[in-house]
């Protein structure tokens, strides 16, 4: 006899399986990695450290380990000829949706042309080889296929360069500015991993039926392109633009929060304190200064007097999204390469995630409640 049990809409606060990863305490204001603040390891650590502690359950021992480490990814950042040949095709087909929904069909033709199997058929060494792989493609697909939508050319890798900056060098096409690609840098370690949040739980049920890492993280990206997800960093950018000047922000703020408007950049689905990623990510903001930082300030302060008087008890306060747009803007990022910046930090937590499901043969299959018409009479045979 079956038998089900009732859950709030969107499993909100549903347990559905055990991780060692890490965790997010919204109440406290507070998630780590593998035991570590994750804020504190984007202060003290680099991308490449971090990812070490992803996949392989502990920081670098020493600068031997993390040389090593760093070195095994440098060569697995060049696509094979096949992938790199049909990127400009790509890019062209792909101009009007972004570099996000390129890497969807690019990362299923890595997979494909790379040879990644089930990964319930193959040993973990060879899933994490595979999820390593994808992880040092990522940048390289994107930023490849935003050039070329730009009329460029791709850049190459550089072996010398740690992950944040070559990122932007592939970019750009030009030396990476220290000081940016360490804000670029700390903003990739904020967001590597975040609970068990859409993108995330979409990667690990398609894991758990067996599928190869590329087409679990392409599910994953499919969920992360969606506007209630990954997609709000130059939103909320944008809302700065459309408010303009800061004679305008109470008006605008009211009129829309009155509406019933979402104010893009506030509020979190799990946070009931200051998202701390964005309380960081202010932080570098304020290193920076200008004038963008200053009017992002006073609309914050707007903002949380408005919510906190139309909204009491709601504990309505900026997100990530909201310093991520104005840091990466700041850094020279184009707004159509948010998002997907953004991917290229999330890969790793989506490989670390993959990796642990699929060492757990049991496959993901909620059940539905149906609540449509009552079933028919049995259907009459043809006379």
């Amino acid at each position: 006899m079956n038998t089900t049990v009732d859950v709030p809409r969107g499993l909100a606060g549903v347990v559905v399986t055990e991780t060692e990863l890490g965790d997010v305490r919204g109440r406290e204001g507070f998630y780590h990695y593998r035991q570590y603040s994750a804020v504190e390891l984007a202060a003290s650590r680099s991308f490449e450290d971090v990812w070490h502690l992803m996949f392989r359950g502990a920081l670098p021992a020493d600068a031997a380990e993390r040389a090593a480490f760093a070195a095994e990814i440098a060569p697995l950042r060049r696509l094979p000829d096949a992938v790199q040949g049909a990127l400009p095709a790509l890019a062209r087909a792909t101009a009007l949706s972004g570099p996000l929904a390129g890497l969807r069909t690019a990362l299923s033709l890595l997979g494909a042309s790379a040879g990644f199997r089930p990964v319930y058929d193959i040993d973990p060494g060879r899933r994490a080889a595979d999820a390593m792989a994808a992880c040092a493609a990522v940048p390289t697909l994107l930023t490849a296929l935003h050039r070329l939508g730009q009329g460029l050319e791709p850049v190459e890798p550089r072996a010398d360069l740690p992950y944040a900056a070559n990122y932007l060098y592939m970019l750009t096409g030009q030396e990476p500015d220290p000081v940016k690609a360490r804000a670029v840098e700390q903003y990739l370690i904020s967001t590597i991993d975040h609970g068990f949040n859409a993108s995330t739980f979409t990667a690990r049920v398609i894991a758990s039926t067996g599928a190869d890492v590329a087409a679990a993280l392409t599910g994953a990206i499919g969920a992360l392109s969606g506007p209630l997800h990954g997609g709000a960093p130059s939103r909320a950018l944008d809302t700065l633009d459309a408010i303009g000047t800061a004679d305008r922000i109470e008006p605008w703020i009211r009129e829309r929060v009155l509406a019933g408007d979402r104010i893009m950049g506030f509020g979190h689905p799990v946070y009931r304190t200051e998202d701390p990623r964005s309380r960081m990510l202010r932080d570098i903001a304020l290193r920076f200064g200008g004038p963008l930082v200053d009017f992002a300030v006073e609309v914050e302060r707007h903002v949380e007097e408005i919510l906190a008087e139309l909204k009491p008890g709601r504990e309505l306060h900026t997100n990530v999204e909201f310093y991520a747009g104005v840091v990466m803007e700041l850094c020279g990022l184009p707004r159509e390469m948010f998002t997907p910046t953004f991917c290229a930090a999330r890969v790793v937590g989506w490989s670390a995630n993959i990796l642990e499901q699929a060492a757990d043969s049991k496959i993901i299959r909620p059940a539905a409640r149906y609540v449509g018409p009552n079933p028919p009479e049995p259907v009459p045979a043809l006379g």
